[in-house]
């Protein structure tokens, strides 16, 4: 099994396949299901046997993702995949990290990754898919266990913004605060207190003959959390 089998370089797919035409054509010489046989493969004596099949997966269209050779596509039945349903894979998520409103904070998260991306500028390092969907749910599994007091939407609402914001553009940020208000009105943010953190990464910045500005402090702490 290959996963993101495009993102080899053309040359050496130019390689790979020739030597998937070596073995399926090994494989093609076997008279029934229980036969093998021994081939020399890249100065190797191998076996070959009828279960041995090659699986691959791709996204076409994707910056740095090289087109199959037409040789190379020959030898693989495409299958098409379908989008997942984030709603609901992140509701059976926030069920197993113990949230008692799973379905409802599912709702929140996908409809603000879908209104992010309608709204907001388009970046090459803006993610509003799985990856993101996943961080979200674990950054919020990890404060639910941290903050059992607090409720579960001022959880989801500071994992949504501990994710998101470090990324966003400037001129994103406005954009990004109306879509949140609007999905957890009267829903205040919980005051996060680092503690020595603060007192320790301006003492470390002055060390390192770094300013230690309000914004540079709050990029700390981003990345802390």
């Amino acid at each position: 099994c290959f996963d993101e089998f495009n993102r080899i370089n053309i040359e050496v797919l130019s390689v790979i396949a020739q030597q998937l035409l070596q073995l399926f054509g090994a494989k093609k010489e076997l008279a029934s299901y229980n036969d093998q046989c021994e081939l020399e493969f890249d100065g190797t004596l191998i076996v070959m046997r009828p279960t041995f099949n090659v699986f691959i997966t791709m996204n076409p269209g994707y910056a740095g993702r090289s087109e199959l050779p037409d040789n190379l596509a020959a030898l693989f039945r495409p299958m098409a995949m379908m989008v997942p349903d984030y709603g609901l894979i992140g509701e059976i998520s926030f069920y197993a990290f113990g949230f008692e409103a799973g379905r409802h904070l599912a709702k929140k998260m996908v409809t603000t990754f879908q209104l992010c991306s309608e709204q907001l500028s388009a970046q090459s390092h803006y993610d509003y898919g799985m990856r993101a969907v996943k961080t979200v749910i674990e950054a919020a599994g990890l404060n639910k266990r941290k903050y059992p007091e607090q409720s579960e939407a001022q959880i989801l609402l500071r994992a949504l913004r501990d994710v998101n914001v470090p990324k966003f553009l400037r001129d994103d940020l406005p954009l990004f605060d109306n879509i949140i208000s609007d999905l957890f009105p009267g829903i205040e943010r919980p005051v996060l207190d680092y503690g020595d953190l603060q007192s320790a990464c301006e003492d470390k910045s002055r060390a390192a003959h770094l300013q230690p500005t309000e914004y540079f402090i709050k990029k700390q702490f981003e990345l802390f959390d």
